[in-house]
């Protein structure tokens, strides 16, 4: 994997999270609309979110969504491997699942690039042959933006336990083969 590599879109850029962070963090993953549905609970405090930049978020392949015109991080995506501990997909080597969330107040804000960006990232960088996706059930946001980048229903898992919310969910998975993703592609550029 390559590691603390920026990945960037016409308005976005994807980098490693730096402890400078954690209040644009806590601003967003306080809400209680973003965390839960997600699968993990709201930070508590910018020291809470200073702390998941250290843990969690620093791990490979791990990146801040950031605004260029503000410089701020309002959202985070990652890859994770079959080797990564964070992952909920059922995954081969060669394959790698990715999560995101967006702060709310840029919910409907054209950000999908961010997504379409890391796959091209997965595919032809990191030399993935599918990426898996997945959306715990009620997360229709989450849905739609996995079918705008391509991605295709492959499963759904019942009473698939969420440790960090000790919780029990339905939880839907998608998936999008390199294959697919270049076929996407080559008909987008057209």
């Amino acid at each position: 994997m390559i590691q603390n590599r920026t990945l960037q879109t016409e308005r976005l850029i994807l980098r490693a999270w730096q402890e400078s962070d954690a209040e644009a963090l806590y601003r967003y993953a306080s809400n209680p609309n973003i965390g839960p549905i997600a699968g993990w609970p709201p930070h508590t405090s910018v020291e809470n979110s200073r702390e998941i930049i250290k843990t969690v978020l620093s791990a490979p392949e791990s990146y801040a969504v950031v605004l260029k015109e503000t410089g701020e991080a309002v959202g985070s995506i990652a890859i994770m491997t079959a080797k990564s501990e964070i992952h909920t997909a059922q995954i081969a080597d060669k394959e790698c699942e990715i999560g995101y969330w967006i702060g709310e107040p840029y919910w409907g804000q054209g950000l999908i690039p961010a997504i379409t960006e890391l796959l091209r990232h997965a595919f032809e960088d990191l030399q993935q042959t599918a990426v898996w996706c997945g959306y715990y059930d009620g997360n229709e946001k989450s849905k739609r933006a996995q079918e705008k980048c391509g991605f295709v229903y492959h499963h759904t898992e019942y009473n698939k336990p969420v440790p960090l919310l000790d919780d029990c969910r339905t939880e839907h998975f998608t998936k999008l083969t390199r294959e697919q993703w270049r076929q996407n592609n080559i008909g987008n550029n057209q």
